[in-house]
């Protein structure tokens, strides 16, 4: 846990000050500090940011804590782009390496409450917000995160849309920032000619499982090594989804959305340290 810890600071530190990033001399906790404490929330306690501002000012990581209300102002002010610049480092190695790079793309749904207490969700309203999962045969609603992930594991790119988006359409939202030579591995919701011919003239070859009535057809050993390939970030999403708590608590629809990031990102940070 300390290692993990240690880790969490040293990477938002050195990402930091990479970007050029200065702390108000005023502030006595520091932006790394801050991204620090909301990534143990997420890989130790279930999310709670309170119980992780208390765990760390307890054991001397982070001397001058916050205020619980004080925390979540200065955590709601650091730009979107911070945590995703902090993601895309994580998978920097991986695409400068020299192997064969390997990416799979694949969603699945994070509820953001019961089908029966709808009425009552305050986060999102809207029908949009309602998704359905084919291999469960049952409806949810909340978000579904979209995810390009490295074969080890790592995540690459990730965003998240209404629970009704499907997958072929989200597909269009990749922005797919990746070497000549990668390939991406997808179900067969990922059947876009478009964007496939879209990738080859960039170097990058789209391979999705295809349908059965697809005017594509692989070679049968090769549709059975993409469906095997495949499986890689169905057990990854699995490791990712245990570490949400049963309700994720959250006031407002950012807080929410963050929150779904951070347990994500947490992972990578975990896997990127194997």
């Amino acid at each position: 846990m300390e290692l993990k810890i240690t880790t969490f600071y040293c990477l938002c530190d050195d990402f930091l000050i990479s970007k050029g990033w200065r702390d108000d001399p005023q502030c006595t906790m520091s932006i790394a500090e801050v991204m620090t404490a909301a990534l143990t929330a997420a890989a130790f306690f279930s999310g709670s940011y309170e119980r992780s501002c208390k765990f760390l000012e307890q054991h001397g990581y982070v001397p001058a804590m916050l205020s619980k209300s004080q925390f979540i102002r200065r955590l709601r002010r650091i730009p979107e782009s911070v945590w995703r610049g902090l993601m895309s480092q994580l998978a920097a190695p991986f695409h400068e390496s020299d192997s064969l790079r390997i990416y799979l793309a694949d969603s699945f749904p994070v509820p953001a409450c019961g089908n029966i207490r709808i009425k009552r969700c305050k986060i999102y309203q809207d029908e949009c917000f309602r998704g359905y999962v084919p291999s469960r045969k049952e409806y949810f609603y909340g978000l579904k995160v979209h995810a390009l992930m490295t074969e080890s594991g790592i995540p690459a790119e990730i965003f998240l849309s209404p629970g009704s988006y499907s997958d072929t359409t989200s597909l269009y939202d990749f922005s797919f920032h990746v070497m000549p030579g990668s390939v991406i591995y997808g179900d067969r919701a990922y059947n876009a000619y478009s964007v496939e011919d879209e990738l080859e003239q960039s170097g990058v070859h789209l391979n999705p499982v295809r349908k059965k009535n697809s005017k594509r057809k692989y070679e049968s050993f090769i549709g059975d090594g993409i469906s095997f390939i495949r499986k890689r970030i169905e057990s990854a999403f699995s490791v990712i989804k245990q570490r949400f708590p049963a309700h994720i608590h959250a006031v407002t629809s950012h807080g929410f959305e963050l929150k779904v990031f951070l347990f994500i990102l947490a992972y990578g940070i975990e896997k990127a340290m194997l």
